[in-house]
């Protein structure tokens, strides 16, 4: 299944709350896309040659859902990095809201070294999640860093041994899927929502949520079995 299948498959499906997003093998995360195809093809120098190119050209929802970038995925995302996080990769780690990176990962946004550009968030994101100066650095270099880097500058969340990568996803995707659905999603969509607006303006996004979670089932359900020392039962309403 194409990955932005996925993405959407898991957006649409209410019993899906957390998703973790990592490749086979230890090599790599995502290493980009192809120089050969994938950037003729943006550009036009490549005509679409079969059914996919035909899709990523004229599908609406491929290329938002791929690259985590204008898509309405509230439902939190869990980055599993297992090795090289290169250019495309970059750009989906930054779509990801937690990130647990191997102790061998690098991350590259190479793309100015060719003479293109990050185009899948990047030039918007980056100087939002990091300090301003670190993020020019990386997008104008081109040069790689290596995990403990990521680490220092809160681009990534936690760096263990390449085993522990997807058993540490794993288990946090666990812990936050028995969090309230509802409450999860709200926070995530205000958070996104309000980033970069005047304070009095994002407490307005705020207010909002407070109203619809604190009138929810789920909010009722979850003091309740707090007192009754149970687990809760979600429902996401």
């Amino acid at each position: 299944m194409p990955p932005a299948d996925a993405v959407i498959d898991f957006n649409t499906d209410d019993s899906l709350r957390v998703l973790v997003l990592g490749a086979e093998g230890p090599q790599a995360f995502c290493a980009g896309g192809d120089l050969a195809l994938t950037i003729p093809l943006f550009g036009g120098a490549r005509p679409p040659q079969d059914a996919w190119d035909r899709r990523v050209l004229e599908d609406p929802l491929v290329m938002p859902a791929s690259s985590l970038r204008d898509y309405p995925l509230d439902k939190p995302v869990i980055a599993a990095i297992n090795g090289a996080c290169y250019a495309a990769g970059f750009e989906i780690m930054l779509g990801t809201d937690i990130r647990i990176a191997a102790e061998h990962a690098t991350f590259c946004l190479p793309e100015v070294k060719r003479a293109v550009i990050p185009f899948a968030g990047s030039m918007v994101r980056l100087p939002r999640q990091i300090p301003y100066a670190q993020a020019m650095e990386l997008m104008l270099t081109g040069d790689p860093i290596d995990a403990q880097k990521a680490l220092s500058m809160g681009l990534v969340n936690h760096v263990v041994p390449a085993a522990d990568v997807l058993p540490r996803a794993f288990a946090m995707a666990e812990r936050m899927a028995r969090n309230g659905p509802l409450a999860m999603r709200k926070l995530k969509q205000t958070v996104t929502a309000a980033s970069g607006l005047p304070l009095e303006q994002g407490f307005v996004l705020e207010n909002e949520t407070k109203r619809i979670v604190l009138g929810s089932d789920d909010a009722r359900e979850g003091p309740r079995a707090f007192m009754e020392k149970r687990e809760p039962r979600y429902t996401g309403r």
